[in-house]
């Protein structure tokens, strides 16, 4: 591995896993599985809403963006992670960690983007139904979706930065299986309390910003809701939002828990429970919990297949 001062060795290990002995094996067949579920999943619904017309609709186009952002999260992360596993190569070099703190930081920023203009895009749905397609014009999806991007890479690049200023010149082994930003943080020696306090006002700005504008548009939504005069039009309503919860939930609990909190409260094997459930889980549950329970994406599905069938026979 060669000396571990910040002169000689210009690069990182990952002990994230190093603990579980011959579990890695079984660790590797699991998220190998997840993943190529995740891939299969989140590709596949990108393509049956590119292919199906009924679908093109701005929900279901955030609804691609967003399987595409957690694609390239994903890509960015566990593939490094499998081969760590099946080949016992941990290591990984200083640029190498920083390309992959900066991609992954940019994609988990721009979700948290995406997942507040799908939360707008409900809103203007359920209570400007009649101005519905005028008001949510591709021209305005556009922007909304390149905005997302822009300020993710933008986020990304700016936690990179203010991580990589720093000196690392006491243990280049890092506590986790990705170059994430709390666990490479506490690595650096000296006085870290200004790249603290940078990397608590960008996670900020990113998830307290877009969780409010989801929390505003949810409250005029339950709003609109409650004026529904009968109760099964309520439950329709609220079934249009109910995916989007569901993963806003997840999402923001465990970005906030990671995040959002000092250098001091660091917990190995906690941290890297919160870490496998977004970055192996939540992904997973993305296509599931919003596209394969929905009826539109099911009958789109359904009739994919069928087209299939019928031009083999």
């Amino acid at each position: 591995m060669g000396p571990t001062n910040g002169t000689s060795w210009r690069g990182f290990v990952f002990l994230g896993f190093s603990s579980f002995g011959e579990l890695q094996l079984l660790l590797f067949a699991l998220f190998l599985s997840l993943y190529v579920i995740t891939l299969t999943s989140n590709v596949f619904i990108i393509v049956v809403i590119r292919l199906d017309s009924h679908l093109h609709t701005p929900m279901y186009l955030f609804l691609s963006f967003l399987s595409f952002s957690e694609t390239c999260y994903t890509l960015g992360i566990i593939p490094r992670m499998l081969s760590g596993l099946a080949m016992g190569n941990q290591t990984i070099s200083y640029v190498g960690c920083a390309a992959q703190m900066f991609f992954s930081a940019s994609w988990a920023c721009t979700n948290c983007f995406l997942l507040a203009v799908m939360g707008f895009d409900r809103y203007v749905a359920i209570c400007f139904p009649l101005h519905y397609a005028s008001r949510m014009n591709p021209a305005l999806c556009g922007q909304l979706i390149g905005t997302s991007f822009l300020s993710g890479y933008f986020f990304g690049l700016g936690m990179t930065l203010v991580i990589f200023r720093l000196s690392f010149c006491s243990s280049h082994e890092i506590q986790h299986f990705f170059c994430d930003t709390p666990p490479v943080l506490s690595l650096a020696c000296g006085d870290t309390g200004l790249s603290e306090l940078g990397i608590l006002i960008l996670s900020l700005l990113v998830l307290l910003v877009s969780f409010f504008f989801i929390t505003i548009s949810y409250a005029y939504i339950l709003a609109a809701i409650l004026r529904i005069p009968s109760a099964e039009g309520r439950k329709k309503a609220f079934s249009t939002c109910a995916s989007h919860f569901t993963v806003v939930i997840i999402h923001y609990g465990c970005a906030s828990f990671m995040y959002l909190r000092p250098k001091a409260s660091y917990s190995l094997e906690r941290d890297q429970l919160i870490a496998v459930t977004y970055t192996v889980v939540t992904p997973l549950l993305n296509p599931i919990v919003y596209s394969l329970r929905n009826r539109a994406v099911q009958a789109a599905l359904r009739n994919a297949f069928q087209g299939r069938l019928l031009g083999k026979g």
